[in-house]
């Protein structure tokens, strides 16, 4: 794989920019051109045998799949061979409903990867277990009691959101609509979607345009996030909060993911005291609205805690790194490096 690579880059020097999916569909081709026998994550299926849904691509997907049918013939024909096109729309749709996305302890993204095996899992909105990696290999670990007979099952989504957004996501991306518990009952959609306490109720008109104003606001600050610069991107996140403030409250999850952000881009700008604010606001609702030992619980843990010591506040960040560490410990066993170097990252305060 680094020949193949090393090659293509050595052509191409500051030129060289495929995208993450076409430098994966790269080295799946390279490895099965060079494979004699089945991987450690193909015992039960090959990766040619994963659902594709190419008929069920959209136009702007398809765009995508062509643009990086391109990158592959531009950077690695001359050191790959490559299938005919219609192979290569398949393997790429392949690789976009199957992928996993691999991210450091504090979520931050790494790359993606495929694990035929593990995509055989199905989903739902109340996992059983969570998919995990050490090294170049993907480990399924339990989140929660399970007996046996139990279906196994993962979240292929992010679960703050209410049960409209998650299957808006899951047909875009997965061409399904989930029917779990949890979707049937929306048991959870109430505290994730609440409103401030007024002495005159608030209009269901008024929260309605709210919520279409907020996922405007998602969509346009994601479409900016790589182009805006950070004080740009901090007075978007401060005047969607303030828009939306005047109809929802703090714990609405719409609030809490321009919060996010807001804190995300507050560390990058080394407003280390703003990142904080906007942290210590979100970690109690999400503890409240993720299931259960949650990485995305923990990585606000992480990143609370090592902004406590820089601010010299060690007693802080040791509580929030003793938080972090309980649901590590169970999403990737107690081992894991992460663990180790958190351990370490403890014992020198």
């Amino acid at each position: 794989m680094h020949k193949l690579e090393c090659s293509a880059m050595m052509a191409f020097r500051e030129n060289w920019c495929p995208s993450e999916t076409t430098r994966l569909v790269a080295r799946i081709l390279a490895k099965k051109k060079t494979q004699k026998e089945r991987c450690v994550s193909e015992k039960i299926m090959l990766i040619g045998e994963m659902q594709s849904h190419v008929e069920d691509v959209d136009n702007e997907k398809r765009e995508m799949n062509e643009a990086d049918i391109a990158g592959l013939y531009r950077f690695y024909s001359k050191h790959l061979d490559l299938p005919d096109h219609k192979d290569l729309l398949t393997l790429l749709s392949q690789v976009s409903c199957n992928g996993f996305t691999i991210e450091d302890d504090e979520l931050s993204h790494i790359g993606t990867a495929i694990y035929p095996d593990v995509a055989l899992i199905n989903h739902s909105c109340l996992p059983s277990v969570i998919v995990t990696y050490d090294g170049m290999s993907a480990e399924v670990r339990a989140v929660k009691d399970m007996k046996p007979g139990d279906e196994v099952l993962i979240s292929y989504i992010d679960l703050l959101y209410p049960t409209d957004d998650r299957n808006n996501r899951l047909r875009e991306s997965y061409y399904f609509t989930c029917d779990c518990q949890e979707c049937k009952s929306k048991s959870k959609d109430k505290a994730k979607l609440k409103v401030r306490k007024r002495s005159d109720p608030i209009e269901t008109d008024v929260i309605n345009n709210m919520v279409r104003y907020a996922r405007k606001a998602i969509r346009e600050f994601r479409a900016l996030k790589h182009t805006k610069t950070p004080s740009e991107l901090l007075e978007m996140c401060e005047h969607s909060l303030e828009e939306m403030g005047a109809v929802f409250d703090d714990s609405n999850i719409y609030m809490l993911h321009m919060m996010y952000q807001a804190m995300g881009v507050c560390g990058c700008m080394e407003d280390l005291d703003g990142a904080v604010r906007y942290g210590e606001k979100i970690v109690k609702p999400y503890s409240q609205l993720y299931p259960p030992n949650s990485l995305n619980v923990s990585s606000i843990y992480l990143k609370l805690g090592r902004i406590y010591m820089l601010l010299d506040k060690p007693s802080m960040g040791l509580n929030a790194f003793k938080k972090a560490m309980a649901i590590m410990e169970v999403a990737h066993g107690k081992d894991h490096l992460y663990l180790k170097e958190l351990r370490k990252e403890m014992a020198q305060k």
